[in-house]
Parts: C-alpha cells; structure tokens; sequence
C-alpha cells in the first residue's frame, strides 16, 4: 500500500468524527483547508499540507470532549511524527507549527483573536495562550513560517458547515506529488 493510500483510508475510516466542537467533520475540514489552499495557487506540498495538517486528531481515540475537560490531544505532534518518514518539511512543519501560528497570531494581531471560533478559543487556551515576545521572535525565524501562517488562516476559514469541496480523490495527486523521493 502507498503512503497516500493509508491516509486516504484513515480518512475515509475516521474523517467523519466530529472536528472539536465545530459544526464540520474533520475530513469536512480537511477538504475545506486543502481547497483554499488550491483555490489560492499554493504548492503541491502546502496544499498537502492543508489537507493533512489535523491527521493527528485522527490517530487517538479521545472522545469529542476532551478539550472540554483540558485535555490538548497535541495533534500537531503525532502528525508530524507519522508524516515525516514520508513528507519532507515543506509538508511536515507547516503542520507541526500551525497551533504555534495561532499563538504567534494572538500575540501578533489584537483583531485576529476576534476571527476565531469558541472552540478554537478554548484550545487556544489550552495549547499555551498567546505566544510571549522571546516566543515571537523564535517563531519568525524557523523554516516554513510564512506556510505555518498561512495554513493557520486556511484552518481557521475551512468551518463552514455545507461548503462544496471537490471529494478526497481530487487530492491525491497533491499527495503523490508532495511524497519524499525515498519514502
């Protein structure tokens, strides 16, 4: 079986769960997040990126109310550590940074906290509030912020209960595409 393969069978066995609080399933936000990615001209890496960046609320089996009881899942984690055996950066650290973009974001813009959604509040809260200034200047200086930034704001807009999406198939050739050379 090929990478894309598992990970579109993880999707299609567990995408319809829930996505934290939100009124879309995760695969619904995945779909969502990848299409504005290739909606705004993105890489094939960035918008694998999109499609993948939750895959890690996909890998536990807490149930829908674990934030609810302070639980942070840390998702951003085990999904870099099972997508960087077959993903190269371009792929894995936007997704391993995109809760600290969150953060960074808080700390950054006073009008971007408002954007957010209450379930996205309250995980703010419990990935470590907003970013302090010595975390700021950190965050800028590692590879792939801007595409951390980015797929930030795409996850923050693919909540949309209904949005028409092209089906997971239309995505694997990204996938395909964004797979290491020795993977």
């Amino acid at each position: 079986m090929q990478t894309w393969e598992e990970l579109i069978d993880l999707f299609r066995k567990r995408g319809d769960s829930q996505y934290g609080g939100e009124a879309v399933t995760q695969l619904e936000h995945a779909l969502q997040a990848a299409t504005l990615a290739e909606q705004q001209h993105a890489s094939p890496q960035l918008i694998t990126a999109a499609l993948l960046h939750d895959v890690g609320h996909l890998l536990h089996h807490l149930s829908d109310d674990a934030p609810d009881r302070g639980i942070d899942d840390h998702h951003e984690c085990s999904a870099e550590h099972l997508l960087c055996r077959w993903f190269p950066g371009s792929v894995t650290d936007p997704i391993r940074m995109h809760v600290a973009a969150k953060r960074y974001l808080c700390a950054v813009d006073p009008a971007y906290r408002a954007t957010l959604s209450a379930p996205s509040l309250q995980s703010l809260q419990l990935q470590g509030g907003d970013m302090s200034p010595a975390e700021v200047a950190d965050f800028t200086k590692m590879p792939h912020f801007e595409a951390a930034i980015q797929l930030r704001r795409w996850d923050d807009e693919a909540k949309v209960p209904g949005e028409p999406t092209p089906p997971l198939d239309h995505f694997v050739p990204y996938l395909q595409q964004s797979v290491k050379a020795d993977a």
